[in-house]
């Protein structure tokens, strides 16, 4: 097995998806030392996540349902939602909406990074092999982390709603990630057709909270006044 090309094309799809995103924000980048710091606090949640999975899977079992929607939707999305709560939803940094969707894709690429490592290795992937995952799981995480950073920036700047949309930012990515999950594993042999669908889905409608989350930045006034004093 050659390890650096394996080890480069585990890294690169979730590297690479975040400076998409990253570079998304129209109006005032984030601090690039924070994101990285984010990302590898996402690195690092793999092995609590894998604990928890291990002694819930003893406990409980390993059904398809409970696969999907707890032991991987849950409790993955759930760790990651605590971590952007506590670390960043009252940062100083977190200054318009779109600054959730940042911090969110960058917590969620950073788990799915290290997964893509671990997988690499252990199934010795073929270069093919780990662009299909970075299609799909790589591409899938950063979509979740959309939806939980778009959501949580919506609960940082309409205060009055903010519970609902606290709950929303951890219960939609859950349920999404539980059904991504649960179509890989119930549909085995045709997964293809219903997956190519539901993906085109998801980046629609994360490409149309990008858009919103800028379209509400509290920056974006400021840069239209300047336009019409300069004009």
């Amino acid at each position: 097995m050659h390890i650096v090309p394996i080890l480069l094309a585990a890294i690169a799809p979730g590297l690479s998806l975040l400076a998409y995103f990253y570079l998304k924000d129209r109006y005032e980048t984030e601090p690039i030392h924070l994101v990285v710091r984010m990302f590898l606090f996402g690195v690092l949640l793999v092995y609590p996540t894998m604990v928890l999975q291990n002694a819930f899977i003893q406990e409980f079992g390993n059904g398809t349902i409970m696969t999907s929607f707890f032991l991987s939707g849950g409790i993955e999305e759930f760790l990651k939602w605590l971590l952007l709560y506590h670390l960043i939803f009252r940062h100083e940094a977190f200054d318009e909406p779109y600054d959730g969707i940042v911090y969110a894709v960058a917590v969620s690429l950073g788990f799915a990074t290290l997964e893509n490592i671990i997988y690499a290795f252990l199934h010795a992937s073929s270069f093919s092999a780990l662009m299909l995952r970075a299609l799909l799981p790589v591409s899938g995480h950063a979509l979740f982390g959309v939806m939980m950073g778009y959501y949580m920036g919506k609960a940082k700047f309409v205060p009055h709603k903010q519970n609902r949309y606290l709950w929303i930012s951890l219960l939609l990515p859950i349920a999404w990630h539980g059904a991504f999950d649960y179509i890989l594993l119930i549909f085995t042999n045709s997964w293809i057709w219903i997956m190519i669908p539901l993906m085109t889905f998801l980046w629609l409608r994360s490409i149309w909270r990008v858009d919103r989350a800028n379209a509400h930045s509290p920056l974006r006034v400021v840069t239209v006044d300047e336009k019409i004093k300069m004009g």
